[in-house]
């Protein structure tokens, strides 16, 4: 099987929206940085080449999509295969990177120059679905309701991203100084070591003169 991993880079965006093109047989990878306890929501939607009009239909009709979700640590948060478009939910379990596959459930053996791929992606962070609870709404209390819910989510979201950064600051800065600690206690021993080198040869000096009857 033909694989190929492609690997971006997030860094706490509320929102991050593209499109890529991949081949049937392919497997593209996203990293999402983000704090623990935080809810990522995603969109997707595939649309297939097609060699007589050469461009990409509306659909691709017949094909799935495999997401799969882990850590650096191996956890598997979600692993499950969806239509042609489509949804998926996960929440981190501690901070840090996580790894967002996606790869179409082709069986094709070869991954001819008409099976290509178009993979429009919308990740959100710490992000309910505003839209669909909106229209459930029944009267215009519930729907201002539902906005203030989510523009509440959305400050929580930003403190709780802010609050992430900071840790990492602070750990930066912690090993920081332990590491110029260390160079100091270094050059202090160095010194030490070579003022203890010169009294000693200047003793050893001073001896030899002695026994040679020099001094």
């Amino acid at each position: 099987m033909h694989k190929l991993t492609f690997l971006l880079s997030f860094c706490f965006s509320l929102s991050s929206a593209f499109y890529f093109h991949v081949g049937e047989r392919e497997e593209k990878c996203i990293i999402e940085d983000i704090p623990s306890n935080t809810l990522i929501t995603g969109s997707f939607k595939i649309q297939q080449w097609d060699l007589g009009r050469h461009d990409f239909l509306e659909s691709a009709p017949g094909l799935g999509m495999f997401v799969t979700v882990t850590t650096y640590s191996d956890e598997v948060l979600l692993s499950k295969l969806y239509g042609p478009q489509g949804t998926f939910y996960f929440t981190s379990h501690s901070p840090g990177e996580h790894i967002i596959c996606l790869q179409s459930n082709s069986t094709r053996l070869v991954s001819f120059g008409g099976s290509k791929l178009r993979i429009h992606l919308d990740i959100r962070v710490g992000e309910h679905d505003l839209d669909a609870a909106i229209t459930q709404a029944k009267d215009k209390i519930n729907e201002v309701s539902f906005k203030l819910e989510h523009l509440i989510e959305q400050i929580e979201q930003i403190v709780k991203e802010q609050n992430y950064q900071r840790d990492r600051e602070e750990k930066f800065r912690m090993t920081s100084e332990d590491t110029n600690s260390n160079v100091l206690w270094w050059a202090f021993t160095q010194t030490l070591i070579f003022i203890s080198v010169g009294i000693f040869q200047m003793k050893s000096l001073k001896d030899f003169f002695i026994a040679k009857k020099l001094v």
